[in-house]
């Protein structure tokens, strides 16, 4: 039996990506296991896997104390179980898993590979957190058997800078989206009904959605200010997502003259229902590594605004979605005007993004997975058509 153990900072991680792999695989008679902080009381996890373990750290990557408590629970773990694999994702338990168990891959086993959900250094960051951060991945990069990137800009770095030799990097479109989920075909008349009674919107009123937790590097502000801009009482805006800024934002959409506008949404269930009551999304973000929000819009055939970042370019471009540049309020203006303004075009721009989507397809990168997988345990490899 083949035994894989998946690590995380946190359970959120897994909940929202990784419960389709874990599915898989223990379909195929792999044990699968997992660590996070907090996972021995999350209900969903204790189901998914065979066994869960706990680990101390924090989610802050620059805390002194994540190399302290938590390599030796790892290692401990580790150990013990005799993992084949160990497949890491986000940077916490990236780098400090890794670090564990750098000394255990020369013996051979486990294999270690860490999926980049998007590096904290990129394009237009600050100089010297770059420096640092890419420090620290290069560092970690001689613990890593193999790195898989899911954007061509953090593709393009890898290779720059020679994260990992370019026989142990991969790229996959992303994490994987269940089209079938986020079909348009799934969601009903009234579930679209439903959402916009629930909002108080007139039958022809526009609704502009954001899928993002309400921090600071998500940008909302430029969205408010935006819609403001834009000058029509009409016009309304949902805020799916919790977070630190709520506060903030509330007063802002009380100064700006639009509270009446925003709608303030919290964490919801309803994803799908919500896109297709939109007439389009907006994602206003600095920093991403490849949004699912904008995934899930461009399956259900709504348009997206976003910026011009990586990952969100890798989805919008070619006529698929509308972008612009970070922190162009105008620019947000604009396109929101744009999709507002010229339906047909915006139905076409739909079509070309649910078509773009298929190369994201869930199916499809789990199979990727199971090649690698076979790959590092030296298994026989299946045929996957890998993506230009």
């Amino acid at each position: 039996m083949n035994k894989l153990l998946i690590v995380t900072t946190v359970p959120a991680t897994i909940d929202a990506f990784l419960f389709p792999y874990v599915h898989y695989f223990r379909t195929k008679g792999w044990q699968v296991d997992a660590m996070a902080q907090g996972i021995s009381t999350n209900t969903n996890c204790l189901e998914a896997f065979d066994r869960v373990w706990e680990v101390e750290w924090s989610r802050n990557p620059l805390q002194l104390q994540n190399l302290m408590v938590a390599p030796q629970q790892i290692r401990q773990v580790v150990e013990q179980e005799g993992y084949d694999l160990v497949h890491v994702h986000t940077p916490v338990a990236a780098f400090v898993t890794r670090y564990a168990l750098k000394n255990l891959r020369k013996r051979g086993q486990p294999k270690v590979i860490y999926t980049a959900h998007g590096f904290h250094f990129y394009r237009g960051g600050k100089l010297l957190k770059n420096a640092a951060f890419l420090s620290l991945e290069k560092l970690a990069g001689a613990w890593t058997d193999y790195l898989i990137v899911i954007n061509r800009e953090d593709e393009a770095a890898a290779k720059r800078y020679q994260i990992v030799p370019d026989e142990r990097l991969r790229y996959t479109p992303g994490i994987g989206v269940d089209c079938d989920r986020y079909s348009s075909k799934f969601v009903s008349d009234s579930e679209i009904q439903m959402v916009r009674q629930e909002l108080g919107l007139a039958p022809n009123a526009p609704l502009f959605l954001s899928i993002a937790e309400l921090n600071p590097g998500k940008r909302h502000q430029d969205i408010l200010q935006a819609l403001a801009q834009l000058r029509r009482s009409d016009v309304h805006l949902a805020l799916a997502g919790t977070g630190p800024q709520q506060a903030k934002l509330q007063q802002l959409a009380f100064q700006l003259g639009i509270a009446e506008q925003i709608h303030f949404l919290g964490y919801r269930r309803d994803i799908p229902a919500l896109i297709r009551a939109s007439v389009a999304t907006v994602l206003a973000s600095e920093r991403e590594g490849l949004p699912r929000s904008i995934m899930e819009s461009l399956c259900l055939e709504t348009p997206a605004i976003g910026t011009k970042i990586r990952g969100i370019q890798d989805l919008l471009a070619e006529g698929c979605g509308l972008l612009v540049k970070v922190g162009d309020v105008k620019g947000l203006t604009e396109a929101m005007a744009h999709i507002l303004d010229r339906p047909e075009e915006v139905k076409l721009m739909g079509q070309r993004g649910k078509e773009r989507m298929n190369e994201y397809e869930l199916q499809k990168i789990i199979e990727m997975y199971e090649q690698l997988y076979a790959e590092a345990l030296g298994q026989k490899i299946v045929e996957v058509k890998t993506p230009a």
